[in-house]
């Protein structure tokens, strides 16, 4: 390992040239000699500089209409060998390899060719091999080469090389390969999102409000069907997202009506009209323009009394031809078919200078998964409706409690800085509506660090408890239902969804 690298020899194969005479010029100061292939190579000859030819060390021409030029031991030997290893130095010295200390690489402009609309056929030769491979390889070797990964750094590298004589130090050559797996990983990226159809984009309206722009990078058709009523907005998508993620966790007939992004009303019953008419009565105030959606063909006397409703999206897999011309009545209404229910597993979100990502939250709370915490054991019917509430719960912005019984969400507290007053807000709500709270059930999406919640629950009425657990208090609230008859469940799987 060489705390100081003096390079003697720098391969360079770029796609764009602009930037480069200054770093060859400065190689050439400091005699670092040049290695290069073609469209480069013949730039540095007619700069005026001595280059070797890849192809003279390994005494193959480029082939494959150029899909080949890099891709030989004489030349990855030369970056990947170990200069403090002995194996690796007789090795080389055995097949007359020899060290290349500099790589310059710029990628094949991909995302720009997929920008431009380029073909199918264009975009392919655009995933560049050699040039990617050239990238790991020296990056992955720092502690002897220097990668140069993309054009924005020549400016910084000449620095650099005048800076220090033509000397490049470990934590240079350290930062530069950190950036350049940043390079790599962002490239890969973008393929991949290529073949997933991700570069696909579609111009909303506007965004959150009318003065952002937005648009949706994907194929949306591949979820949804498209059926009447005007293009969706941004707001639409989000709370579509919410909508179906949410319905995804019920097998049984069921209704969603969601309203900026939290369940207002949920029902699972036997008939679809019987789940529309429960799910709407959950809150029919907040279900006033919201999004509803259901799990089973859309019949024409339930589009009926959707149709009695204002409500910007319906979603369905799909629809009586009869249901399907009684929603049309209305101009704007959006009505869609769900084609697939399949998510992203790995979700971003833009965050200060970067980005957060996390692994979808896949895990759904069931039966086999509850541990009682009291001397009551809830009973079936409990269990039921615990599961149920613990569902929606998990769908619902934190800090929340929610409230259900016989399956139909009766009341939650959604976005509280306060777990008690999410549930007051919960218990409000399902009196607002006329809710019999007695024998309903609580989920909560975190555990009660005190049993304040529990209290006011079982004086409204409730008698069974689910909840994640694991707080040093739990006691506290395990000692109030054993008092008073409630049963309480863990799971031991916190629902935060901020």
């Amino acid at each position: 390992m060489n705390e100081q690298l003096k390079p003697q020899k720098a391969l360079i194969s770029v796609f764009h040239k602009e930037g480069l005479d200054a770093l060859i010029e400065a190689f050439d100061q400091y005699g670092v000699k040049l290695l290069s292939t073609g469209g480069t190579e013949k730039h540095i000859r007619n700069l005026g500089k001595n280059v070797e030819a890849v192809e003279d060390i390994t005494g193959y021409p480029s082939i494959l209409g150029g899909r080949v030029k890099t891709l030989h031991p004489a030349v990855f030997g030369g970056i990947l060998g170990r200069r403090d290893n002995t194996s690796d130095k007789d090795e080389m010295s055995q097949h007359n390899i020899k060290a290349i200390d500099v790589v310059v690489v710029d990628l094949y402009p991909f995302e720009e060719t997929v920008a431009a609309g380029g073909s199918e056929s264009d975009i392919i030769e655009k995933i560049d091999i050699g040039g990617i491979s050239l990238i790991r390889a020296a990056a992955k070797n720092f502690h002897d080469v220097w990668i140069i990964s993309n054009r924005e750094q020549y400016a910084r590298a000449v620095d650099i090389l005048h800076a220090n004589d033509g000397m490049v130090d470990l934590e240079t050559r350290r930062r530069f390969a950190m950036e350049a797996f940043a390079v790599s990983a962002s490239y890969d990226t973008a393929i991949q999102n290529w073949f997933a159809g991700y570069n696909e984009k579609t111009t909303l309206r506007y965004g959150e409000n009318p003065h952002q722009k937005g648009y949706f990078q994907g194929r949306l058709s591949d979820v949804l069907q498209h059926h009447h009523g005007k293009e969706l907005s941004y707001n639409n998508l989000l709370d579509i997202d919410a909508t179906l993620n949410l319905l995804s966790e019920f097998e049984d007939t069921t209704f969603v009506i969601v309203k900026h992004n939290n369940a207002c009303g949920l029902a699972s019953r036997d008939t679809l009209l019987d789940t529309w008419k429960d799910a709407l009565a959950g809150d029919p105030v907040s279900a006033f323009g919201g999004v509803v959606a259901c799990n089973r063909t859309l019949d024409v006397s339930t589009a009926k009394e959707i149709d009695k409703l204002f409500v910007e999206v319906v979603m369905a897999p799909s629809y009586e031809p009869e249901a399907l011309e009684v929603l049309k009545s209305k101009k704007n209404r959006i009505l869609l078919s769900i084609n697939d229910l399949t998510f992203v597993d790995w979700q971003e979100r833009s965050i200060l200078n970067g980005k957060l990502v996390q692994q979808r939250n896949g895990k759904t709370d069931r039966a086999e998964d509850l541990s009682t915490a009291t001397s009551r054991t809830p009973s079936d019917e409990e269990v039921n409706d615990l599961i149920f509430a613990s569902k929606i719960c998990k769908h619902t912005k934190s800090n929340t409690i929610v409230l259900a019984k016989n399956r139909q969400l009766i009341g939650s507290g959604t976005g509280q800085t306060s777990r008690v007053d999410a549930l007051r807000q919960a218990l409000e709500k399902a009196k607002n509506f006329n809710f019999d709270i007695k024998g309903s059930v609580m989920a909560s999406d975190a555990f009660f660090p005190f049993p304040d919640c529990v209290e006011i629950a079982d004086k409204q009425g409730v008698k069974a408890v689910i909840q994640p657990g694991g707080s040093i208090k739990d006691k506290l609230s395990i000692d109030y239902c054993n008092e008073h008859d409630m049963a309480m469940v863990f799971t031991g799987t916190r629902h935060f969804k901020h």
